[in-house]
């Protein structure tokens, strides 16, 4: 385990770390490091160290269990609803192999596609769009069915092998993108018998479908995305904030 913390923030280095650590040193139902532990271990203050257990439990990789400690949870994938997390990485964190399937791959144009996908990437006309479906599997189930248009411009030396693999990985250490986050939409519902056929599961099977949009640190639109997830392999985890009455609600009736 890599105990060196050498760039702030100190609290985001130490979730990396062991976030690391739990994808390559622990297996599910191991006991974690203990707060006093982490803290002697990083060099950090047990407030950090407790703050960075307690958002890993939010986040599904840990559980506490009174008396006796904090383990490694492993049973199901969890989608993190705060921040952009790589498929891979989950999966492995979860204990289980991941793979992709890179079903099409191809260029078209803005004017081929959806005019709301189009203006959700401010392109128009001749503009060119790499897109993808792709069918993400943990130990070899498939979990996650993504349909995804990038915009051309911002990568346009993208290959089929590297959308095989972790696209989050190959933007930012190949293609030299800034990620600055997405906006999404969350809604449950259930499988169509095409979908659930891509997902090798029954028709009407439950599913949280997410569609979403990405953005590089400059605000500029790098991808439209619409995903599936198998409502019997995914969990999605929040950590929510102290209530704020003057706040008006995030979500919307339909």
């Amino acid at each position: 385990m890599d105990t060196s913390l050498v760039r702030s923030p100190v609290y985001q280095q130490l979730n990396q770390r062991l976030r690391s650590a739990l994808a390559t040193e622990y297996r599910s139902g191991d006991q974690f490091l203990t707060e006093r532990e982490v803290a002697e271990k990083f060099q950090v203050s047990r407030a950090t160290a407790n703050k960075s257990l307690a958002s890993l439990v939010s986040e599904g990789f840990l559980e506490f269990r009174k008396g006796l400690g904090t383990f490694v949870r492993r049973d199901v994938i969890d989608y993190d609803v705060r921040s952009l997390v790589s498929f891979t990485e989950k999966a492995r964190a979860a204990g289980k192999k991941p793979s992709t399937e890179l079903v099409t791959f191809g260029k078209l144009s803005a004017a081929e596609v959806n005019s709301e996908i189009a203006a959700a990437l401010a392109l128009t006309g001749d503009a060119l769009l790499w897109e993808m479906e792709r069918l993400r599997l943990a130990d070899g189930i498939p979990v996650i069915w993504e349909h995804r248009y990038v915009v051309h411009q911002h990568c346009p030396k993208l290959t089929k092998s590297q959308a095989e693999g972790s696209l989050y990985r190959t933007w930012t250490e190949t293609h030299g993108l800034r990620i600055g986050g997405a906006n999404e939409v969350i809604r449950a519902g259930l499988l169509s018998a095409s979908e659930a056929k891509h997902l090798h599961t029954a028709a009407k099977s439950p599913a949280l479908e997410v569609v979403s949009v990405g953005y590089l640190e400059d605000d500029s639109p790098l991808w439209w995305e619409r995903t599936l997830y198998r409502g019997d392999q995914y969990e999605f985890h929040s950590r929510l904030g102290p209530i704020q009455s003057a706040t008006p609600a995030r979500g919307k009736l339909r």
